[in-house]
């Protein structure tokens, strides 16, 4: 089984820090500021490196463990960089009872990397979910906005050969 992670170091921009830095001024003091800061930074970077995290709690006066449990606890927030190609596969009950362990492991094999990584490349990125909302389906993945449907694990390595040659 691929490593779970592929570890992208931290690429942030002067101009993106800059950014962060003005949002955190604009807020600092407020109660509750911490969600709406991590929102513009999630906009800004894509995503919340720990180095944005510790920028945002030195920058707000609050312990960097309220940031990460924030940050740790929405959805909304993603803690990883994401691929271009966004990769989903479902594991919700109906899913994951048709075969979507299988499916997650042919998807985990063919790019080396397991549920929130990202391939070094940075073409791929790969989740695990709860549902995607399409239990008919079952089992399912989704790489950005295209859904794939009652999918076996053979059928995976065709599906991400189309989008390796774009």
């Amino acid at each position: 089984m691929p490593n779970c992670k592929t570890v992208i170091p931290y690429a942030g921009t002067k101009d993106q820090e800059d950014r962060l830095r003005k949002v955190i001024e604009e807020h600092k003091g407020q109660p509750g500021a911490t969600m709406p800061v991590l929102q513009a930074a999630q906009e800004i970077f894509g995503y919340l490196p720990e180095e944005v995290q510790i920028m945002v709690a030195e920058g707000l006066d609050v312990p960097l463990s309220e940031v990460y449990g924030v940050a740790s606890f929405y959805a909304q927030f993603a803690l990883n960089p994401k691929g271009r190609y966004q990769i989903s596969v479902c594991l919700g009950t109906a899913c994951y009872v048709k075969g979507a362990a299988d499916v997650l492991e042919a998807v985990q094999t063919k790019l080396g990397i397991g549920p929130g990584g990202i391939t070094p490349d940075g073409r791929f990125s790969l989740d695990a979910c709860r549902c995607i909302g399409a239990c008919g389906l079952a089992p399912v993945m989704m790489i950005n906005e295209d859904v794939y449907g009652r999918l076996t694990p053979g059928q995976v390595g065709p599906i991400l050969d189309q989008y390796m040659k774009e």
